[in-house]
């Protein structure tokens, strides 16, 4: 089967050595394109790029898609039976999409129609879903509204984003590939999302990452995880930022914020010990225990090795 792949991040890049070790014909490699860190001083390659060329693929970095009448001539000219895509950012057009023999197939991170768009991963932790997957989708307009091919499921439990992009990405990669040869075996059963239970996890951005002391103690530390290693989760102390790394919820009451009688006097933010134990913060119903943090121009550490050498003030207001 000729096949052309299209994928930028490392999730990716997991599905297009897939590809290759089952003997499939990649003939291109399609990634957003390289970025340029400090002012263009370093250009970054994408992961996928990087393994193309690993894998000796060609590689093709379109500033665009929409109206690229060279671009689409290319894939024409391959006459590709499928397109993968997996974690490319790109939404696809009606005459790409249809364009293969078998279509454009996608490796999608959640249990679709939940967390349809860019970041299903992160906001599967944060709103506190008990299982997550991969589907294998086939592709069409609209935003991963396309019919449901195949799925895998795995259990979130205090998983991170990063722990969860390493597991997906390994399982969506084989499911792939039986989903493939199912496919020229006429033997899969393309299955209709359900509308009604579908939800949206957008793109996430940096100042996504400020914690909210007035929410749960469940729901921060539940971001905390969602968004690890990026954006990250932060706070101020005073004028200084302080990342939060690892928390764990030390009054766990569920999502809904109920001030209880002994907690009707805290203050969400302020701390209220900071010892070998960690540093203690009250929340909008309890108490979030903060394991490991990180301050400007210091490693990450645990709070009870930054404190041999700095102090925290017990009642600060963390904001």
């Amino acid at each position: 089967m000729r096949v052309v792949f299209m994928g930028t991040a490392e999730f990716a890049s997991k599905t297009l050595q897939a590809l290759v070790s089952a003997g499939y014909d990649v003939m291109y490699a399609v990634s957003q394109p390289d970025k340029s860190k400090n002012r263009g001083k370093k250009i970054l390659e994408t992961p996928v790029k990087q393994k193309a060329v690993e894998l000796g693929i060609a590689v093709l970095q379109p500033e665009n898609i929409k109206g690229n009448v060279e671009f689409f001539d290319i894939l024409k000219e391959c006459n590709p039976d499928m397109i993968v895509v997996a974690a490319y950012g790109r939404i696809l057009t009606e005459d790409i999409l249809n364009l293969p023999k078998y279509g454009c197939v996608n490796v999608h991170a959640s249990l679709l129609p939940r967390h349809r768009g860019a970041a299903p991963i992160q906001w599967a932790i944060y709103s506190g879903d008990k299982v997550t997957g991969v589907t294998i989708m086939q592709m069409a307009k609209g935003m991963d509204t396309g019919d449901m091919l195949s799925k895998v499921e795995t259990e979130i439990g205090n998983k991170t984003s990063e722990e969860l992009f390493e597991e997906l990405g390994e399982a969506g990669a084989k499911l792939l590939i039986k989903t493939m040869e199912d496919i020229e075996k006429g033997k899969v059963i393309p299955e209709k999302q359900d509308e009604a239970l579908a939800t949206m996890a957008p793109m996430i951005s940096k100042d996504d990452g400020r914690i909210d002391w007035g929410k749960s103690s469940c729901q921060i530390e539940r971001m905390i995880r969602a968004f690890y290693p990026w954006p990250g989760t932060y706070t101020f102390m005073g004028d200084k930022q302080m990342k939060i790394l690892e928390a764990k919820v030390d009054t766990p009451k569920g999502d809904e914020v109920e001030t209880s009688a002994e907690h009707k006097d805290a203050v969400p933010g302020r701390i209220v010990s900071a010892d070998k134990e960690g540093m203690k913060v009250e929340t909008g119903d309890g108490i979030l225990s903060v394991d490991m943090i990180q301050m400007p121009g210091k490693k990450k550490m645990k709070v009870q090795d930054y404190l041999r050498g700095n102090k925290i003030e017990i009642f600060t207001v963390l904001g």
